[in-house]
């Protein structure tokens, strides 16, 4: 891996490590671009966007930082992905999120900025990083630091739509594998195709405690309520 980084930052100025997994929302961040303008960049979370996506922000937003020194104020348009502006990063997320700059440098702090989409392309896993790391402000990114507590595998993941990523109650659940479940927002066959995405079950757990219940569902068995209620009922078959 160390031989592909030095690769990368030399064919391209930097690299990009994507982390996928687990419970914990994806992020991404660089290495190399701290060498030109003296941080690293970061995109923690953002669910809206697809894997290619994230690398097309973070290149596109690399090209334009290292023409200026004015990030501070700089809104980024990024075609067709959205705008996104740039806020310093608080050094206890950097140690739990960073580990790759950290080791590749073999340093134990590193500068970085992380990148923040517009408010059209905003999602619950996207955490205030200029805030010291706590479980209690952002409980979407609790499992990097406490144990899974659930009798599933930590890597199950949720479909879900983008109404319930941007904080929507979730009123129907569905468990159709041993490792998948279908959690929406409102009713899931009006869901359009180029609204669901797949995320970390620990994600809408951690921004939702009343889905606990849904944990425990059999497979080829689902739930229902109401948008202002917690109580789950069952689905009847007709």
């Amino acid at each position: 891996m160390t031989e592909e980084i030095r690769s990368n930052i030399a064919n391209t100025g930097h690299h990009i490590y994507l982390i996928m997994g687990g419970s914990t929302p994806r992020f991404a961040y660089t290495i190399g671009v701290s060498k030109v303008v003296g941080f690293e960049l970061i995109l923690a979370g953002a669910a809206f966007y697809s894997d290619d996506d994230v690398s097309n922000i973070i290149n596109a937003i690399t090209v334009k930082i290292r023409s200026t020194n004015n990030w501070p104020d700089l809104k980024i348009e990024v075609e067709s992905l959205g705008s996104f502006s740039l806020r310093k990063v608080d050094p206890s997320w950097g140690r739990k999120l960073m580990l790759g700059v950290l080791d590749f440098y073999n340093v134990s702090e590193m500068p970085a900025l992380q990148i923040i989409p517009d408010q059209t392309h905003w999602t619950i896993d996207i955490p205030d990083l200029t805030q010291p790391w706590s479980v209690v402000a952002e409980p979407v990114w609790r499992w990097l630091d406490e144990e899974w507590e659930y009798e599933i595998p930590e890597q199950s993941t949720v479909v879900t739509n983008l109404d319930a990523l941007r904080g929507g109650v979730v009123t129907e659940a569905m468990r159709w594998e041993e490792e998948q479940w279908e959690l929406f927002s409102g009713a899931g066959p009006d869901v359009l195709n180029e609204e669901i995405r797949e995320v970390p079950f620990g994600t809408l757990l951690g921004a939702d405690p009343s889905l606990d219940f849904v944990v425990n569902l059999d497979v080829g068995k689902g739930l229902w309520r109401d948008i202002d209620e917690l109580k789950w009922h069952p689905w009847a078959r007709k």
